[in-house]
């Protein structure tokens, strides 16, 4: 009956490893999780007690450790699930003697081996449904691999989008509009256009929270030291600029206003107001906000 608990308890948590990975990769909650309270981690220690370039490792250290401890766990569950099965359920090559390799250290060699999908056949099971188990556990190794692919290669897209919007919001500051410039047509396709990439920025913070984490080194290329001018740029814009300009201005307040939403629900907690959310991020972010 002990065996059974702790082969129970290999497939719990193998189920929990692979939600995490379900929920960080294919449908991001609020809720968290390893990969959300790992990257969380990474981001305040290197915040708290490290220089700037740790800051800027603490994204990419986070999403390494989080792999790596997907990794671990599924090896481990899958090695509680064949260590109570040793030796009889399976069959050893010629010079391994089955009594000296019924240790968990040989579980978790063969739950390596399998993930791995290496095949050494060293040691294979022979039972019928630990025949089944070991190609399962291959399958999950190779779709954690294609996991992790998906999720670098779905990340670093959201951060050039983030960046790239940052820069088009520090230009827009550097070039110095004032009075009647605001009001000019080609400043209000500016701003609308602006609008449109913030609506993208949203959608990334939702659908990869972990870019969150991810320090964006120069200033013109950060979103939290930048974002606050856009926000007093919607305030310039006064009621009698014309019906274009107005229209414009409210897309963009609206679109800040979502953005700070999506920021204080999943990452400040603040209660603030837009402004105060802005500002909040300049900060966590080590920023000066530029207004």
């Amino acid at each position: 009956m002990a065996k059974w608990l702790v082969t129970l308890g290999g497939f719990a948590l193998a189920m929990l490893a692979l939600r995490d990975v379900f929920h960080t990769l294919w449908h991001p909650t609020r809720h968290g999780g390893l990969s959300r309270g790992v990257m969380t981690a990474a981001w305040r220690l290197s915040a708290r007690y490290g220089r700037r370039r740790a800051v800027g490792l603490a994204g990419p250290l986070g999403m390494v450790t989080v792999v790596a401890l997907w990794a671990v766990t599924i090896i481990a569950a899958w090695a509680l699930m064949y260590w109570p099965h040793l030796p009889h359920g399976f069959s050893f090559a010629t010079g391994l003697a089955p009594a000296e390799h019924a240790g968990f250290l040989d579980a978790v060699y063969i739950s390596i081996v399998t993930m791995a999908t290496l095949g050494l056949g060293d040691i294979a099971p022979t039972d019928a449904w630990l025949r089944i188990l070991g190609p399962m556990e291959a399958v999950v190794g190779f779709a954690l691999l294609t996991a992790t692919v998906t999720w670098v290669l779905g990340i670093y897209p959201a951060l050039a989008r983030r960046r790239a919007t940052a820069l088009r919001i520090s230009q827009l500051r550097r070039a110095g509009l004032s009075g009647q410039q605001w009001y000019t047509p080609t400043a209000t396709t500016a701003l609308q256009s602006l609008a449109a990439d913030l609506a993208h920025v949203c959608v990334d913070f939702r659908q990869y929270a972990e870019s969150y984490y991810f320090h964006d080194g120069d200033v013109s290329t950060s979103l939290a030291a930048n974002i606050t001018y856009l926000a007093a740029v919607v305030d310039h814009v006064p009621d009698g600029a014309g019906e274009e300009p107005r229209l414009v201005r409210e897309i963009l307040r609206v679109s800040l206003d979502d953005l700070a939403v999506t920021l204080d629900e999943r990452f400040l907690h603040t209660g603030g107001t837009t402004g105060h959310v802005l500002n909040g991020y300049a900060q966590e972010h080590g920023r000066t906000a530029k207004g």
